[in-house]
Formats: C-alpha cells, sequence, structure tokens
C-alpha cells in the first residue's frame, strides 16, 4: 500500500507555480490558491486577518501628546487643535465636519499667525496609525531641508478628527502662503498605516483638489522618508516659484534624497 502511494504521488508530481517568483515583488494579492470555487484556507483567513486590521486602523485613535513628543526634536513645540467632529463616529459619518476646525481653534492659532510661507499639517485622516509612525521621519527630514532654503516655517499644528482640507484651515488662520498636510490614507487589505502629504499653494475656502499635489504611499514598503521628503520639498519649492499647485504643477525630476 505505501509503495503504491509513493508510486502515484511520483506520478503526480505537485504542479511549478508560475506566480511564486511575481508574489516576491508586490504585497498584492495574486493567483492566491483556489479550493474548488472558493479560496483555500490559508488565503482566506489572510483575507479576513487585512480586513480586521484595515478597520481597526480607521477606528484607531490618535495619541495626540505622544505625536507631539514625537516631532519635538525636528519640528520644535507643536500646537493639537480639532476639526469640528466630535468624535471618531461623526468623523467618518460626516465628512463635511472633518474639513473644519472647531470653533474655539482659531483662540489657539490666532496667537502664532504671521507671515509664514508654509503650514506643515499632520492629521489623523482614516488611519491614526500611519501619522504616529511616518510623521516624524519624514518632517525629521523634511524641515532641516526647507530652514537651508529660507523658509519661513509656521508652528506645526496636530489636527484631530481631520480631513486634507482642514489644512486650509489651519494655513488661513495662521497666514501661511502653502500648506502641506501628512494625513493617513485609507487603509487597504496590504498596508493599514499608509500616509499621505497634500500640498496646496494659496489654500483657503475656494481650493479644491484640483488645486492639490499627492504625495502618497508613504511608509517604509512604499516612498521612504528621504524620498518623500525630497519630493515634497521639490513641490514646494516649484510651487513658490511659480505660484501654482495642483493639476497646473508636474514633478518631473527624478526622485532624489535631500541633500
Amino acid at each position: 500500500m505505501i509503495e503504491e502511494r509513493r508510486a502515484t504521488m511520483t506520478d503526480h508530481p505537485v504542479p511549478h507555480d508560475p506566480w511564486s517568483a511575481l508574489r516576491v515583488l508586490t504585497s498584492a494579492r495574486i493567483g492566491l490558491p483556489r479550493a474548488g470555487a472558493s479560496l483555500a484556507t490559508a488565503p482566506l483567513l489572510e483575507l479576513r486577518l487585512a480586513e480586521s486590521r484595515a478597520r481597526d486602523a480607521v477606528h484607531e485613535a490618535l495619541d495626540a501628546a505622544r505625536l507631539a513628543a514625537d516631532l519635538a526634536p525636528s519640528a520644535g513645540p507643536a500646537l493639537t487643535v480639532a476639526s469640528a467632529a466630535q468624535d471618531r463616529r461623526s468623523y467618518l459619518m460626516r465628512p463635511d465636519l472633518g474639513r473644519r476646525l472647531a470653533p474655539e481653534t482659531d483662540a489657539l492659532l490666532t496667537p502664532h499667525a504671521g507671515a509664514w510661507d508654509v503650514a506643515l499639517v499632520v492629521a489623523d485622516g482614516l488611519s491614526a496609525r500611519a501619522v504616529q509612525t511616518h510623521a516624524a521621519p519624514v518632517l525629521a527630514g523634511l524641515m532641516p531641508a526647507l530652514r537651508r532654503q529660507g523658509w519661513r516655517l509656521a508652528p506645526v499644528v496636530i489636527v484631530r478628527h481631520g480631513r486634507v482640507a482642514v489644512g486650509d484651515a489651519v494655513a488661513a488662520a495662521l497666514g501661511a502662503s502653502c500648506v502641506a498636510v501628512l494625513i493617513g490614507e485609507r487603509p487597504g487589505l496590504s498596508a493599514p498605516d499608509s500616509m499621505g502629504a497634500y500640498l496646496t499653494w494659496r489654500p483657503g475656502p475656494h481650493a479644491t483638489d484640483a488645486d492639490r499635489n499627492c504625495v502618497s504611499n508613504i511608509r517604509p514598503e512604499g516612498i521612504g522618508y528621504a524620498e518623500a521628503g525630497a519630493t515634497i520639498a521639490r513641490l514646494l519649492g516649484a510651487m513658490r516659484a511659480r505660484g501654482v499647485s495642483g493639476v497646473r504643477l508636474k514633478d518631473e525630476a527624478e526622485h532624489r534624497p535631500i541633500e
């Protein structure tokens, strides 16, 4: 019986998996094994785990005090404010509230208003974990580079329950010519902690998504910290030189670390 089984296994060897070499190059789920019409048990469980991690990231709260402490060595004291969304539920159900600052925020920002070149904003967005992990390393390289280039930097502002457009309100309150918003992106099944940077020249109530430049997928497995900082610095410089942003400004330079 044992010999017959061995002979059968030899006659029908396990087929070569043509997807194995490609899986090394991407975190995307490609060529997943199946059992009949369904996914095999192992990839199915991995998919459900990824879905759970994405949901947890959306609901995870931002530790603003710890983030401010992480930013302090490169950015100095940060101002912590909130959007008009009072909690995570209202933030998710009412996107418009996340685009506006809470009424009491003016009293916190007005004393710091001035003729700033750029306001740097860190908002939790849809993944607080992303900015909690990646914002400090990016700013650690970006802010010294901007100072060397002569930028007048407004105090960094941390926004709880913030969306991209809340940066426009922060820049207006501080009197900044442009804004760079570091924000947690929508979690995906391969990355629950991806951060994006949205840059806008002359931000204000009139600004739309077409007026913004975006650097997406900032994380060690995506766009690294040095490359992200270099791209942000380069785009900000181009905005200042040309007086435009968004669809009217394209980044055609090769990516290179900040020098």
